[in-house]
């Protein structure tokens, strides 16, 4: 490959050639975000909007695609892994033969190409590179991954793992044992990730999180899908969260440092962040309740997807549904105002695990001891509103996604639960539950059920974490067994009683005693691989 070829940077010492690429056209090296931005204009990936964000759209799929993730069934990981719908086999020979198509679908193409890091503390950083067939999707990486400033060490950058994301080749099925068009297959004895087929550019973040769900847990590092903060007298706190739970905007607090908003590892120095970016889901955002989140939605480096704009005036309308609910902002962390710069911080002293229950029936707050806390873990609660997906029907969804992020856990979730439970002994870590969901109703009783206030469930976890909470007296909850405390400054005691905020208590035990039902159901696939103290320490229907 001749050196002109390469249009932003001199070649790397550690080479295309390394990875099997042969006449290619131009090659973008780590390009600057104004070169991105110039390319993704030019190339009419995206528009630029006003104030400066990049807008684009990611076609048919506008979320990740579960059903098309495989894991290489290759010797050096086959025995770690677990194995079933979240990690399903894939043939290594197939593995090799779509590789060698994807090899002769970039012959004449340009490559962009991303070498950065994930993991913020040194002792546990992976390099990794980026390579796209698309300016917008490598401003993604270039957004999300920790960026290497030093030239120095960009030119002799040799990437663990590598990530190839071409969306605009298809598999054949019958061809290739896809399960679809789209693909997202991990090969940890190659380690390379290949994804495409989708746009989505999510599924290179959460593939990048997959590997190090299996790599750092056999380094004694607890992987965690949660948000991180942390306070003035520098005491730090995680959120774990599934989607729509607040985890991204209850951790933006402007009385608190942001660590990161997804992704963190435990190790015996602390916390570190995996990521340099943020990746919020933006869909009607509120200026009042989220002035910092949505502040970035409006500045020169932010990408949105499938975000709504004006064609004349390029404004952005985050009130739009039309494409998705799912619309995201992907930006540098150097956006928010108020972060921790390196990354790290110090073992948690509490730790928040969210739910949203559109069911209407869990308290907004409740402690939880460490069984507690480990049953919720592997229980990974929420409930989806009806309307959001398609193909839900009236009734809000129950998910229970273990670890609170099942779909990127490489390793068994009892690896991860056990080694949670294990931190929290050992550092004394005080852990709650805060529910951001519904009271007085289900999501569907239009008349009756409500939201909690953000301003509430803030006030719930501002008064956790400052320790106001510490020795109020509280209430055992009658079906999930949880300490409620009996009241919060800020907070109006009534609604932390939830059964009393229902019109009609005795449709409150119906839902309750269902949602019960439905725990129970969920854990007794871990029977036999986690303690009977765990186990116990879940909700009981009132038989």
């Amino acid at each position: 490959m001749s050196q002109d070829q390469y249009t932003d940077q001199l070649p790397r010492r550690h080479g295309l050639e390394h990875h099997g690429f042969k006449n290619v056209g131009s090659v973008y090296w780590t390009p600057s975000t104004p070169t991105l931005y110039e390319q993704v204009v030019r190339r009419r990936e995206g528009i630029l909007c006003h104030l400066g964000p990049i807008a684009v759209r990611t076609g048919h799929h506008t979320g990740r695609s579960p059903d098309d993730k495989f894991v290489v069934h290759e010797p050096s990981s086959a025995d770690h892994i677990w194995w079933g719908d979240v990690n399903r086999p894939f043939e290594q020979s197939r593995f090799d033969a779509l590789y060698q198509r994807l090899m002769a679908y970039v012959q004449g193409r340009d490559l962009f190409i991303q070498d950065c890091y994930v993991g913020a503390d040194p002792q546990y950083r992976m390099p990794i590179r980026v390579i796209t067939e698309t300016a917008w999707q490598s401003l993604f990486a270039r957004n999300m991954f920790i960026q290497i400033r030093d030239r120095a060490k960009l030119d002799e950058h040799v990437p663990e793992f590598r990530v190839l994301a071409f969306p605009h080749f298809h598999a054949v099925p019958e061809l290739d044992g896809t399960r679809s068009e789209s693909f997202i297959l991990v090969d940890f004895g190659q380690k390379t990730i290949l994804i495409g087929g989708t746009s989505y550019a999510g599924e290179i973040k959460k593939s990048v999180f997959t590997i190090l769900n299996y790599y750092l847990p056999a380094q004694e590092v607890l992987s965690m899908h949660c948000s991180a903060n942390t306070g003035p007298r520098g005491d730090v706190a995680l959120f774990f969260g599934l989607s729509g739970t607040g985890k991204t905007s209850l951790s933006a607090d402007p009385e608190r440092a942001l660590i990161g908003d997804d992704e963190h590892g435990w190790s015996d120095n602390g916390i570190f962040n995996f990521e340099g970016g943020c990746y919020a889901k933006v869909i009607r955002l509120s200026p009042e309740a989220e002035p910092e989140i949505y502040q970035c939605t409006r500045r020169f480096g932010t990408i949105l997807e499938n975000v709504m704009v004006d064609n004349e005036t390029r404004r952005v309308d985050l009130n739009d549904d039309t494409l998705t609910e799912n619309t995201r902002a992907g930006y540098p962390i150097s956006h928010l105002s108020n972060v921790v710069k390196d990354g790290l911080g110090g073992h948690p002293e509490n730790i928040v695990l969210l739910t949203c229950d559109a069911f209407g029936v869990m308290p907004p707050i409740a402690r939880l001891t460490t069984e507690q806390a480990m049953y919720q873990f592997l229980s990974g609660y929420t409930a989806r509103v009806a309307g959001t997906e398609k193909g839900m029907g009236k009734e809000p969804k129950e998910t229970f996604s273990a670890c609170f992020g099942a779909p990127f856990m490489a390793r068994p979730p009892t690896v991860y639960a056990e080694m949670f439970g294990q931190r929290i002994r050992k550092h004394g870590a005080k852990c709650w539950l805060i529910n951001t969901g519904w009271q007085g109703g289900s999501a569907v009783d239009e008349e009756h059920g409500r939201r909690i206030s953000i301003a509430h469930t803030r006030a719930l976890v501002r008064a956790a974490l400052s320790g106001q909470l510490d020795d109020v007296p509280t209430e055992t909850d009658p079906y999930f067994g949880l300490a409620v405390p009996t009241s919060c400054p800020g907070v109006p005691n009534s609604i932390l009683r939830p059964r009393d905020t229902w019109y009609d208590p005795a449709a409150y035990d119906v839902q309750a005693e269902r949602l019960v039902s439905l725990f129970e159901k969920n854990i007794a696939k871990f029977a036999g691989t986690v303690s009977r103290e765990v186990l116990d320490a879940g909700p009981k229907t009132k038989r």
